[in-house]
């Protein structure tokens, strides 16, 4: 990644299965990813391959946050005059 682009809040590494695949989800936890789910594995005929989601933390709790502040402000803006059907 070059130095003007920001991490990506989310990542599926993929690869088949063996020590290259795992330095690179190793790396990814050092870079301060957390794993998102279980591993996903298949077979090709000859290889396993493997497919595992990455999140940034961070990047999760900030879009949280983004949509309770949205969530907030819509229902400040509704108002109930109490007709209507329930």
């Amino acid at each position: 990644m070059s130095a003007d682009e920001s991490p990506l809040a989310y990542r599926l590494i993929t690869g088949p299965d063996d020590r290259t695949f795992c330095e690179r989800i190793s790396t990814a936890l050092t870079d301060g990813y957390v794993l998102h789910g279980g591993p996903a594995v298949t077979f090709n005929g000859t290889d396993v391959i493997c497919a595992q989601a990455v999140i940034l933390p961070q990047a999760v709790a900030t879009s949280d946050a983004a949509v309770a502040t949205a969530v907030d402000a819509l229902d400040a803006e509704l108002e109930f005059d109490g007709e209507g059907i329930a």
